[in-house]
Order: C-alpha cells, then structure tokens, then sequence
C-alpha cells in the first residue's frame, strides 16, 4: 500500500515509517502545515492515512485546539473527499484521563480529561465522529518510549550524572508502551477493517515511577542514586514553572499542567482490546525496552 503519514519525522512517525516501508509499503510523509488543497491531492493517490502530528506541549491552550483539533478535522476531511479507505487517528491515554492500577480504564468509561492537551485530543477525536462517510480508527497510547525517544532523555542524562528525581505519588502507576509495539499496533490498524473504533495501547502490565527510574539506572548508570522529591517541592517547582513559561511564552519542564498529572492516582488502561480488535500484544517490556533506549543514546551519542 501507500501510506501518507503525518508527523512523519517525529518520534513515533520515524519508527512506523520505517517499520512501514521495511514491511513493503511505500509511505508519503505529511509536512505541516495543513493545507487542504496539498493534502487532497496527496491523498488521491494513497490507500491510507495515519495522523500522528500534534502538539504535547503548548504554553496556550488555544495552540493546543489548533494543533490537535483544527488540523486534525483539515486532515479528517481531505481524507474522506480524497475517498481515503481508512484514516488511523493517534490520539493519547490523556483523552481518558486518570485511573489507579486497581480500576484501570476501558474504552467505554466516560473520558475525563485533566488537562489541555487531554482535553484538545479528546476534540480531536470527536471531529472524526462529525465527518460522514470517513472510515475511521482512533489509537489511544499509554506512555511512549524507546529509541528517539527525547522525553526520557533528560532523565537518562541525569543517570549518567550520578542522580535521578523521583516524582509523583509513590502508589501511582501508568501504562507504558515501548514504540516497536506502538508501530505494529498502528500497521495492524492500517491493515484491518474495524471502523469507527477507540483501542488503548499498552504493555499488559502497569509500571510505577520507581520501575521507570530503576530501569534507567539499570540501563546507563547502575550507581546512580535515586532522590524522592516531596510533593510540596514539585508543586512548588511547578508554580515556579508557570510563572516562567509566561515569560518566556515557551513550555518549561515543570507546570501546572504537568503537576497535576504526577498528583494524579495514575494513567492505567485495559489493553484486552487492542488483542482482541488488532492481534496485537505488546512484547516488550519495561526494563528490556529501557535497555534498548539507553544502548540507542550511546550508539547515537544523545548520551
């Protein structure tokens, strides 16, 4: 087939395009930005469309709704003009919004978003109901890593300096993916014929912050010391934070966005679903996929 992919050179983007063409197919990368009269001739000529591109990071909630929602309703609809046979929306576990490892979420529990971004790709994949005559599917990843990956990289560079944060609640505990098993999960979203569908992805079994922070220091610095931060420190920092990306009008590590996700219980999903309706079941797992990330920072010299 021929695949148009947005968000071709991000980070998942990199990894599906080249399991993608591996696999056979002949893939067209999307470029922003999103100009319907580019995108309708574009997509005449490809069998499917996976949306990857957004905005994790914003320092203004509308830039979020352009990012997430608006282009994504420009991609929707160029692909049902075009007579696209299938559009994958990769959307994110923060449409949901939180659940505890003791009541994981399921597809069909109401979403409730706790921040922008949750809340702009929930938008997002509510446009897709809107559009008549547009077959769709919506992916819904927990945490995302491996190699490419610059949201850990920070942490693994810290690693290598003698020390790593632990933040967050000590109970709380998220559903993770390595981006190998993301990418099959897309491919096998391309090649099936569910419409209209929402399916979480994840590894089966939930990690807490202690498992990702051992499993860095395991992977690139083994003597590293682990440093809990109290609470009443992170929301500190993250007003700190907030002040800062005002001035700065940029997004800064810490804010108040991000403090109220590590103050929540968790980000768990139930991932029977994406078994059942793709086939898929992610392989690997936590400590050998932080492995694998730490050896692709050294051979690529991010470390």
């Amino acid at each position: 087939m021929t695949i148009a992919v947005t968000g071709a050179a991000g980070f998942i983007g990199r990894n599906l395009v080249a399991h993608l063409t591996e696999r056979g197919d002949d893939v067209a990368p999307v470029r922003r930005p999103f100009d319907a009269s580019v995108l309708g001739d574009l997509f005449r000529h490809v069998s499917a469309v996976v949306h990857l591109a957004g905005l994790v990071s914003a320092v203004r909630d509308r830039d979020f709704v352009a990012a997430n929602v608006d282009a994504t309703r420009v991609v929707a609809v160029a692909a049902r003009d075009a007579g696209v046979r299938r559009l994958v929306h990769i959307s994110s576990l923060a449409a949901a919004g939180p659940a505890a490892a003791s009541a994981p979420r399921s597809e069909s529990d109401p979403p409730s978003p706790i921040t922008a971004y949750g809340r702009s790709k929930l938008a997002g994949e509510r446009v897709l109901q809107e559009i008549d005559a547009l077959q769709w599917i919506v992916l819904r990843p927990g945490i995302v890593y491996g190699p490419g990956d610059r949201a850990l990289l920070p942490l693994f560079r810290m690693a290598r300096r003698g020390f790593l944060p632990l933040v967050g609640r000590p109970a709380a505990a998220y559903t993770a993916i390595h981006v190998a098993d993301v990418v099959r999960a897309i491919a096998a979203a391309v090649d099936g014929h569910a419409a209209g569908d929402t399916i979480f992805l994840g590894h089966p079994s939930p990690v807490t912050g202690r498992a990702i922070v051992d499993g860095i220091r395991a992977a690139v610095a083994p003597r590293a010391s682990v440093v809990t931060v109290p609470m009443a420190v992170t929301r500190a920092a993250a007003l700190c934070g907030e002040a800062s990306q005002r001035v700065l009008r940029r997004p800064v590590l810490i804010n108040a966005s991000r403090f109220r996700e590590l103050d929540a219980e968790g980000f768990v999903c139930r991932v029977d679903r994406m078994r059942e309706r793709l086939g898929v079941v992610a392989e690997i797992g936590l400590a050998e996929g932080l492995a694998r990330t730490g050896e692709w920072y050294r051979e690529n010299r991010w470390l």
